[in-house]
């Protein structure tokens, strides 16, 4: 099955939005081929405002329909708890919410960006969309994330070279209770990292610990920064380290 073939038999789909590389093929692909389409996304206390920005952009370069619902996930228990299956619940909450909202918009079918190369086994999230009939496209047409970016770039689309960003809660410790604060200055400190030209590293929570994560091809900037670095983020964060384990080597 190809993605057109998809949307020949489902013509009418509300798309789950996140602004990444994944939400954003599936959802220019959904209004190329789909009869009727809308995209929803749900704004949360774990996605930096850069990501909605970014997302905002791309639905009004692209002219398609949008509807932005505001959701507090900080009020369920169950997340902020932040246990190992945290991810389960959260997406629980996001897709029952846009199920609600699309079906009063006339939408029975939820698709999300989940494609072929997301393993269930490493992502708690997968059984909430499959317990809530949310179809995943991308991982039906057995298309993989290095098939989407290629693919995204064919049609020139701007976020084929985006950095995967996973959410702000993704950086504070299993088991450490999440709350507005503890994500507040991840925000600010990865802002700050990203003013200085770093890409694709994470400013991890570990008690109130940040720790650092780079890629091997950045450790030069960092200790050409160090000083500045260590002033802004203390002003946070008790201690501030630098994992020596390099991202994605």
């Amino acid at each position: 099955m190809t993605l057109k073939d998809f949307f020949l038999k489902y013509n009418k789909v509300a798309v789950a939005f996140s602004g990444g590389v994944d939400s954003s093929y599936l959802l220019y692909i959904a209004k190329k081929y789909a009869k009727e389409v809308k995209a929803y996304y749900v704004k949360t206390e774990f996605q930096p405002q850069f990501e909605f920005e970014n997302a905002l952009k791309f639905v009004v370069d692209f002219d398609i329909d949008l509807k932005v619902i505001k959701l507090s996930v900080l009020s369920n228990k169950q997340i902020v708890s932040n246990p190992i299956n945290r991810c389960y619940f959260c997406k629980k909450q996001i897709f029952s919410t846009i199920s609600k909202e699309a079906l009063k918009d006339g939408f029975k079918l939820i698709i999300d960006g989940t494609n072929a190369s997301d393993k269930e086994n490493n992502r708690p999230g997968m059984k909430a969309l499959k317990e809530l009939s949310v179809l995943s496209p991308l991982k039906l047409c057995k298309i993989t994330k290095l098939d989407v970016r290629k693919l995204s770039k064919k049609e020139n689309l701007p976020t084929w070279n985006k950095m995967s960003y996973s959410c702000l809660a993704t950086r504070i410790a299993t088991g450490q209770k999440i709350d507005r604060h503890l994500l507040q200055r991840t925000e600010n400190a990865e802002k700050y990292l990203f003013s200085l030209g770093f890409v694709d590293f994470r400013v991890r929570t570990v008690g109130d610990m940040a720790k650092i994560q780079i890629r091997k091809e950045q450790f030069p900037l960092i200790i050409s920064n160090r000083r500045k670095i260590f002033k802004k983020l203390s002003k946070d964060y008790k201690t501030v380290c630098l994992d020596m384990d390099a991202r994605n080597e």
